[in-house]
């Protein structure tokens, strides 16, 4: 039987998932920065970006849009609780962008304070992004600002710059030469180190929780499968192919944010909206769904003709 709340729950986890991909690995890139002392590698780092950063950041624009029309309870009550958090990081997004575009043609000691800046407001990006979707997890009560911060949604706000950190490694690695790409590659096995004990310490944390998360459909499905792409990263960064290492950490991040999506299932927030109470109605989902059949194949067309056009290496 057609179930539309399922279906806009599935376009906003498409939605979310594309996001996470895409502009968390510019974030990568942007944070990677700090480890690139030199100014003409951090010039080839931003130039990987440069053509594509504000269509990933499209989704996210999807994602904010779909959740106010589709679920507006649960956009309602999660604003409600998040906003201080919402609108920092979309004014580090907003200085982010100002430290990739103004780069290019400023003096050397701007370029400098605009690498800070672009460093700064990727992590800070990065970690609000997980401190929240981890106090959405853990089902912590959105009663005050300070109400975000606890062990686990800390832990998993670092988790995500761990992850964003080993995308852009990843990304630079493919999409440069000489001594970026072999710097890139060096760094990867660390930031996917961490990632997986950040994730492991994560699960620790969820310990009375564990056996009923493990026993839904799926779940070990996709843990096994975040583990078998977490292991394939370090033998695929060996491999002649540099999109291999890539693809790799992009199929383990999907696979661990599916895990997250299937724990909080069916609800939005966990003990306070399900999908269905948090639903719009009938009428506004059938109107906002044919707009978003439209919306999405257009964006995936212009992401995937931006990255055919500009799929060369940055030299």
């Amino acid at each position: 039987m057609f179930d539309s709340v399922m279906l806009a729950a599935g376009v906003l986890a498409f939605t979310l998932l594309m996001y996470v991909l895409l502009d968390g690995t510019d974030l990568g890139v942007g944070m990677l920065l700090a480890f690139f002392p030199e100014t003409q590698e951090r010039h080839k780092l931003i130039a990987t970006i440069l053509p594509v950063w504000d269509a990933n950041e499209t989704w996210l624009v999807l994602l904010g849009g779909g959740m106010l029309a589709l679920f507006p309870a649960a956009y309602g009550t999660l604003l409600t609780g998040f906003y201080p958090w919402i609108i920092i990081m979309l004014l580090a997004l907003i200085f982010r962008a100002v430290g990739i575009e103004y780069r290019r043609d400023a003096s050397v000691k701007v370029k400098f304070l605009l690498d800070r800046v672009c460093i700064t407001a990727s992590a800070i990006v990065a970690f609000i992004q997980g401190l929240l979707a981890g106090s959405i997890v853990a089902g912590k009560p959105l009663d005050s600002v300070l109400a975000v911060f606890s062990p686990f949604s800390v832990l998993f706000g670092a988790a995500t710059i761990a992850g964003y950190l080993l995308l852009g490694c990843c990304w630079v690695h493919w999409r440069t030469e000489g001594q970026p790409a072999r710097q890139a590659c060096r760094l990867a096995v660390p930031f996917l180190a961490l990632t997986v004990l950040l994730v492991i310490a994560l699960l620790l944390l969820q310990q009375q929780r564990l056996p009923t998360i493990m026993a839904l459909p799926g779940a070990r499905l996709m843990l096994a499968a975040g583990t078998l792409f977490a292991l394939l990263v370090p033998l695929a960064l060996r491999s002649q192919v540099r999109l291999l290492p890539l693809v790799a950490a992009l199929l383990m991040v999907t696979s661990l944010i599916a895990l997250t999506l299937r724990t909080v299932y069916p609800w939005l927030i966990p003990d306070v909206l399900s999908l269905q109470d948090a639903a719009a109605p009938e009428a506004t989902r059938a109107f906002v769904l044919g707009g978003t059949a439209l919306a999405i194949p257009i964006t995936l067309i212009y992401n995937s003709w931006a990255f055919w056009v500009l799929r060369g290496k940055v030299s």
